[in-house]
């Protein structure tokens, strides 16, 4: 069995303000493009999606929507899971180690599978009930029903790939999850354009048509994942033994770096669904509306949102080889990038928010109440692209992956969804003042986040010595 070596806290020297190290921006910035053509793509994905389904009728987009809130809990605790394997997996890499990083990886996927289990029998045995969480409007419901009877089957398949590809990017490989969207976004294109319309000779399923191409794409994904891994990669070197078979030396290891990561990011699905529920229990307009700006600022801030992914492999790296010295001068620099990724895409946000919008075949007040919406996301996208890459990525990848789910958790909980919720149905505010609400977090994460990543006490070692090592 693995002993665990208790380390001192370590010694981190000042060092430069910013690091002149080529090869940390060399690192850094191939792991983001890669990890940002990713996400581009599979949100690429949700936006065709978004834009097909919202031209062929508000209801099947409305409908849509709320299933993509379940969707996106999972998609949160998921997150947690490969957080877990991504951290632990990065300091394991810097010491050169990939035998910990495949056991890892077998506990992770074993969460995955458990949670998505756990999302598909509830909501194929509960799915009025589930989606009722979120509006009231019954019409909208049944439409959602007809989407989720079929999306609920891609709960299993995706909790599987997204914790594989995690374990990738703790080795700095990620070009394959470009692949995987890439492959996603073909094939959803296609598919929708022949099922929801009923083109090319196929019979026209409206919102199930959506259904059928995403559970089409995500078994596509998950298949070349598998292949890459089992059969391609040359660092892992995984064997289908590895990936499902029952080896729980590194159970308490992983348990320590992602449960509280995985409690966070559920809690955090949940008060996102809060958040639809607050608006979609306000105005009809309203929930395309947030379905329309939510989509398109996932699409602009995927580079900050990115920054997360590659600055946690980046210092999970760099604290397990132990290379103490780059700690501060890496820190300072990626807070800098953070900072210019967001006010850059801010403007390129708020420069073309009309134009996007205006593919969308909605109605007038809920394109008028998403461009408002865009404006909101705008302005707070300079506190996401700082305040998240901080602690989801400096200081999770060093060490301390707890923090994130005590600040997003206490702001969301304590703050947002009282504020937004009195505001909505106490003092009946108008949407746009109740989506301020939900936003002004974005913000204000950025004080304690600025203040505990520049004290450096994340900083820990997570990893431990093996029996023949």
């Amino acid at each position: 069995m693995p002993k665990r070596v208790k380390k001192p806290a370590p010694a981190l020297p000042e060092g430069p303000f910013i690091t002149r190290d080529r090869s940390f921006y060399k690192g850094f910035f191939s792991l983001l493009v890669v990890i940002t053509l990713q996400q581009l793509a599979a949100l690429t994905v949700n936006l065709v999606d978004n834009i097909m389904l919202g031209r062929y009728t508000e209801l099947a987009l409305s409908g849509a929507t709320l299933v993509n809130q379940i969707q996106f809990i999972l998609q949160q605790l998921c997150g947690g899971i490969g957080m877990g394997v991504s951290v632990l997996g990065s300091q394991y890499w810097g010491r050169g180690e990939t035998r910990p990083i495949r056991r890892i990886t077998s506990v992770g996927v074993k969460f995955a599978l458990a949670a998505g289990l756990l999302f598909c029998l509830l909501t194929r045995i509960f799915p009025h009930a589930a989606l009722s969480l979120f509006t009231g409007d019954e019409a909208v419901i049944a439409e959602g029903m007809r989407y989720l009877r079929l999306m609920c089957w891609t709960y299993l398949i995706f909790a599987v790939s997204n914790t594989l590809m995690y374990s990738l990017q703790s080795v700095e490989t990620a070009f394959i999850g470009t692949v995987m969207s890439c492959s996603t976004i073909v094939i959803n294109l296609c598919l929708n354009y022949c099922f929801i319309f009923g083109n090319l000779g196929f019979p026209e399923l409206g919102i199930r048509g959506a259904a059928v191409a995403t559970l089409t794409s995500r078994t596509v994904e998950l298949i070349i994942i598998l292949v890459y891994l089992l059969f391609i990669d040359k660092k892992l070197k995984m064997k289908l033994r590895d990936i499902f078979g029952f080896d729980f030396a590194y159970l308490k290891d992983f348990a320590a770096a992602a449960l509280p990561v995985m409690f966070s990011g559920l809690l955090w699905g949940v008060a996102q669904g809060a958040q639809t529920s607050v608006l979609g229990h306000m105005e009809g307009p309203v929930i395309a509306a947030n379905a329309i700006a939510a989509v398109i600022f996932g699409i602009f801030v995927v580079v900050g949102m990115s920054a997360a992914n590659a600055a946690s492999v980046t210092m999970g790296k760099t604290v397990g080889k132990g290379d103490f010295a780059s700690v501060k001068p890496y820190a300072r620099t990626l807070q800098l990038i953070f900072l210019a990724i967001g006010v850059v895409q801010a403007a390129l946000m708020l420069l073309t928010r009309k134009a996007i919008v205006s593919f969308y075949a909605v109605s007038p007040e809920a394109r008028s109440l998403a461009e408002q919406f865009l404006v909101v996301l705008a302005l707070t996208s300079v506190g996401s692209c700082y305040e998240y890459p901080v602690e989801g990525g400096i200081i999770a990848g060093g060490g301390n992956p707890k923090y994130q789910a005590i600040v997003d958790n206490l702001f969301m909980w304590l703050f947002t969804i009282p504020s937004a919720a009195v505001s909505a149905f106490v003092f009946h505010a108008p949407p746009l003042v109740v989506f301020c609400f939900l936003k002004a977090d974005q913000f204000l994460k950025c004080i304690p986040n600025g203040i505990v990543v520049n004290r450096y006490r994340w900083v820990k070692q997570l990893t431990r010595a093996e029996d023949g090592q």
